[in-house]
């Protein structure tokens, strides 16, 4: 199998290819890409020699550029979101592995679906921000799409049939969720929370953005977006379930009363590696469980106190719309001000909060009407984390 690695050099990126590696026999990478760490990116170019390679920037091409003529490694070096979209429609890639974080993620990611390619779909916002375009545009083309967060491939592996719920049997489904570093610590204390603690996760080695969207539980309202439109759910039928263990992925309920569940460590390489070689198996590196070990799984209910921003997700799509996207986009803005200090971490929920309030609604058929609720989206966060470093000061 030959891949594109977009978002190679992030957390998903350097994991998918810690699996590639295992297979050399199996899979051939063709191009990697990285937005700006560009030194992981000359390694990983020296080790794997994909044809091609995607910089965020021309600085960060023309250093890479040098790096591989140094090394006498040929290789064609190329930047921006054009460059993102062509390798990932590249004929000679059989996969696209879509793992660029953010908003940024949704052309390439669109773009592969549009390519017929097997898309293995670890950037959420995709979804979010686009998901009727999205799935469209992926039975338009006849792309197959693997889910890679660890909760949507429970959640595949559990419920491989297609069809609609009522066809599968489907009562609902269950999102396990961490509760991240802050899922007991006292509701007083969470207007003093650092950036440090914030980016802290217990259980998951991620980016500083998702594990700061892993701690409001963001990350799981937009989870419960993106399983809406892999799984033909309803909001009423993806429930959040709080499990600190990590280790039952997702569950699914049918109308019988059966529950199947995936287990496994927390590592998402045996999530990609499922999706690397589906429908077969392959070996992911990572060790196996010891439930003996582990001697308990806990359980509970969300608290929509502690976690507001999981409550403005569950809003978002009810009302459908552009709501989604703006809620996404609201929450880039104010995840990336509280990162840099500008803002405090109970004022991320204000933030998306306000924005919904301030974008009106409007229905998003096309991609061109998403861009524009994302742009009208990132204006009014913009304007209200100014507001509120006004306040402070």
């Amino acid at each position: 199998m030959k891949l594109t690695v977009l978002g190679a050099t992030g957390s998903i990126g350097v994991s998918t290819l810690d699996v590639v590696a295992r297979h050399p026999e199996r899979f051939e990478v063709v191009a990697l890409t990285g937005h700006s760490r560009i030194e992981v990116l000359a390694e990983q170019c020296c080790r794997f020699r994909p044809r091609y390679a995607v910089t965020g920037d021309e600085a960060g091409a023309r250093q890479l550029r040098e790096q591989m003529a140094a090394k006498n490694i040929p290789i064609e070096v190329m930047w921006g979101e054009q460059a993102l979209i062509d390798v990932a429609q590249l004929t000679e890639v059989d996969a696209v592995m879509a793992a660029i974080v953010g908003a940024a993620g949704l052309p390439p990611a669109l773009a592969a679906a549009s390519a017929g390619k097997r898309v293995l779909l670890a950037n959420k916002e995709a979804l979010v921000m686009a998901g009727a375009v999205f799935m469209a545009e992926a039975r338009r083309a006849g792309a197959i799409l693997l889910p890679i967060d660890s909760e949507h491939n429970a959640i595949f592996q559990a419920m491989p049939a297609p069809g609609t719920a009522v066809e599968r049997g489907v009562r609902r489904i269950m999102l396990t969720a961490s509760g991240g570093p802050f899922r007991t610590r006292s509701l007083d204390t969470l207007k003093t929370v650092s950036v440090e603690e914030a980016v802290a996760h217990p259980n998951w080695s991620m980016g500083r953005k998702i594990s700061v969207d892993s701690a409001t539980m963001m990350n799981k309202g937009l989870e419960v977006i993106e399983a809406h439109w892999l799984f033909d759910l309803s909001a009423d039928q993806i429930d959040v379930v709080i499990h600190p263990q990590s280790v039952i992925h997702s569950m699914v309920e049918y109308l019988d009363g059966s529950v199947l569940a995936q287990l496994g460590n927390p590592d998402m390489r045996t999530p990609i590696a499922h999706a690397l070689a589906w429908p077969e198996r392959i070996d992911s590196g990572v060790a196996s469980l010891n439930l003996c070990q582990i001697a308990r799984l806990d359980f509970s209910a969300p608290d929509f106190v502690r976690f507001p921003c999981l409550a403005l997700a569950y809003e978002a799509l009810r009302y459908g719309g552009n709501r989604p996207a703006v809620l996404n986009a609201a929450n880039e803005i104010a995840v990336e001000a509280f990162l840099e200090r500008r803002i405090a971490y109970l004022a991320i929920a204000d933030v998306v909060r306000s924005t919904l309030n301030q974008v009106q609604d409007f229905a998003v058929p096309d991609l061109e009407s998403v861009n524009m609720a994302d742009a009208l989206a990132r204006q009014a966060a913009d304007k209200a984390v100014t507001r509120m470093e006004l306040r402070a000061a």
